[in-house]
């Protein structure tokens, strides 16, 4: 008996053993086989993918810390045409919550653009409020069906991701531009600053167990920028020039603060602006490209505030000293053409400041003519007009300065480019030239940027100057000149409590080949306080219907935003601040 449960066991462990080695050998050849590869590819797909992930863009904020342009989270939502689903329930339910039209939905479900399409977009960039309701009525649905039945909204699907936005709407929209739905920038900081913003996207291999998803890269957000501007500054300005529209009956204007000592932009203010978060709305609100940001893209002749540089050229080439006397009598001819000052009269016996106060073209024509074209156009070369500032906003325009060997220039044109007319500039190549003048006669070169903030860490942007086109000794001597005047005619322009100097410009527009009289474009540019400059405004009002002169229009709307300024800036008064750096 026992030899036979002997033979049995023994029949039983060979067996096992045939087993196991058969077992063993099938190991063996699928190892060293060519499916041995095949299966090791498709466990290495099963434990990883390879994806591309898009970092958050950068925000930016205004140098005190408020934010200007955000993220805000959206959503897609799609269909999954594999699920079962109640077409009419979904098409009924969605053109309710998220205003879409119902046909059209019921259409685009039973009509997929792509035969076998497994998922469909129904829309995207879905508020979170919106789809949150969603969501809520599909689980609704979900909890009152039967046991083992779908609810009707099952096949709804929602992918969350980040899109740009303003909190400000359309505050400092000029500067800022716009990001649209495909994350690319347009115009201002969002287009120049664009792949900083944006970062870079990384295509990477993650493990798609959840066990390790501790081993998913990080992938570093875009740069966050912190700009010159200052928020109350730039809602001070908007609503400054918006009430001059009003008062004066402009067509459009412009509001620029720089700080003249580095070339920080404090503020752009102009008559168009936009709702950011409604990017689409930019082709009912403009007519071309310039308009976005007028300041940096739209030159137009400026007029007389160029006789600030006219005389800077004249009194640092020293063709004129500050008491050098001229004798108006009205009229001068230049190339052999008649120049007149403003009013047709003759203001007789003046000196450099009295040609500057009563703004007399006469006077500047003679400037120019007694430099000649070349040190003329030499200074005026110098103060940048014709060239691009290189400010840190998409957009920018060069303007035009005609010179001597263009097939357009005409021996004239030395005299009245010498008073702005037949050369056209932008507000901001007019205020980085005359940074020269406030600042000592070093100009310097605007921008926005203040800092950039990567991974934790603050980059400051350095001030950048672009030249030293006059002596220091001539800048104060005509920044005093330019505050002395102002003071001799008791300026619309002065500031009560704080020397400030500057000068009025009103240009006649030309129009279908001539100066159109009763159309000007007014402006006024200023700084102060004259004995340590803060701030630089640019005030441009085009075609005022109420006064066509710079001087009743652009010069009061420059004294309202300097007293808004030295208030938000913290400025003190002359006398407290002088007093205070006695002690």
């Amino acid at each position: 008996m026992r030899q036979q449960y002997a033979w049995r066991s023994k029949l039983l462990a060979g067996a096992l053993a045939f087993f196991a080695l058969m077992i063993v050998s099938q190991m063996f050849r699928i190892q060293m086989s060519v499916e041995a590869a095949e299966f090791r590819v498709q466990a290495k797909s099963y434990s990883s993918e390879t994806k591309t992930f898009y970092p958050d863009r950068g925000e930016i904020y205004d140098r005190n810390g408020s934010l200007l342009a955000g993220n805000q989270i959206v959503f897609e939502v799609g269909v999954n045409l594999n699920m079962h689903k109640d077409i009419n329930v979904i098409a009924s339910t969605v053109s309710t919550v998220l205003g879409l039209d119902y046909n059209q939905l019921l259409y685009d479900i039973t009509n997929p653009p792509v035969p076998n399409l497994s998922y469909l977009v129904l829309a995207d960039f879905v508020d979170e409020p919106k789809a949150k309701r969603l969501m809520e009525i599909r689980q609704k649905m979900d909890e009152q069906a039967p046991d083992g039945v779908a609810g009707a909204l099952n096949a709804l699907e929602f992918k969350s991701h980040p899109m740009r936005s303003y909190p400000e709407e359309s505050l400092g929209s000029n500067i800022l531009g716009f990001v649209n739905r495909e994350g690319r920038g347009y115009f201002g900081v969002e287009e120049k600053y664009n792949d900083i913003l944006a970062g870079n996207p990384v295509r990477v291999t993650i493990p798609t167990d959840p066990n390790q998803a501790i081993n998913i890269p990080r992938i570093p957000d875009g740069s966050t920028l912190i700009l010159t501007i200052d928020r109350d500054l730039q809602a001070a300005a908007e609503q400054t020039l918006d009430d001059a529209l009003a008062l004066y009956g402009a067509q459009n204007g412009i509001i620029m603060i720089i700080d003249p000592r580095n070339g920080e932009t404090l503020a752009v203010a102009a008559s168009k602006r936009m709702d950011l978060n409604k990017f689409w709305d930019y082709g009912v609100v403009y007519e071309n490209a310039s308009d976005f940001n007028p300041a940096i893209s739209k030159p137009y002749e400026p007029g007389s505030v160029i006789k600030i540089l006219t005389m800077a050229a004249a009194l640092d080439s020293q063709t004129a000293v500050r008491s050098t006397r001229y004798l108006d009598t009205g009229a001068i001819l230049v190339g052999g053409v008649e120049i007149r000052n403003w009013d047709n009269n003759a203001w007789g016996d003046q000196d450099m400041t009295g040609c500057l106060q009563h703004s007399l073209n006469v006077c500047m024509a003679w400037l120019s003519t007694q430099m000649g074209p070349e040190t003329f156009y030499g200074y005026m070369n110098n103060f940048g007009l014709g060239h691009l500032t290189a400010v840190d906003m998409a957009g920018e325009a060069a303007g035009r300065l005609k010179v001597p060997g263009d097939a357009d220039w005409y021996p004239v044109d030395l005299g009245t480019n010498a008073f702005g007319q037949g050369v056209a500039v932008t507000p901001i190549q007019l205020l980085t030239a005359t940074s020269a003048v406030a600042n000592h006669g070093r100009m310097v070169t605007p921008h926005v940027l203040y800092a950039m903030v990567r991974d934790g860490r603050q980059y400051n942007a350095p001030a950048q100057y672009a030249g030293t086109p006059i002596r220091a000794e001539t800048a104060d001597t005509l920044s005093d000149m330019l505050a002395y005047s102002l003071e001799l005619e008791s300026s619309n322009a002065l500031v009560p409590g704080y020397r400030v100097a500057g000068k009025t410009g009103t240009a006649q527009i030309p129009v279908d080949g001539y100066y159109d009289e009763t159309q000007t474009n007014a402006s006024f540019i200023g700084w102060g306080p004259v004995d340590d400059p803060r701030f630089m405004i640019y005030v441009w009002l085009e075609r005022p219907s109420a006064s066509i002169w710079g001087s009743q229009t652009a010069a009061p709307v420059f004294s309202e935003m300097a007293k808004q300024t030295v208030v938000i800036m913290d400025i003190p008064p002359d006398r407290i601040r002088l007093s205070l750096a006695s002690k």
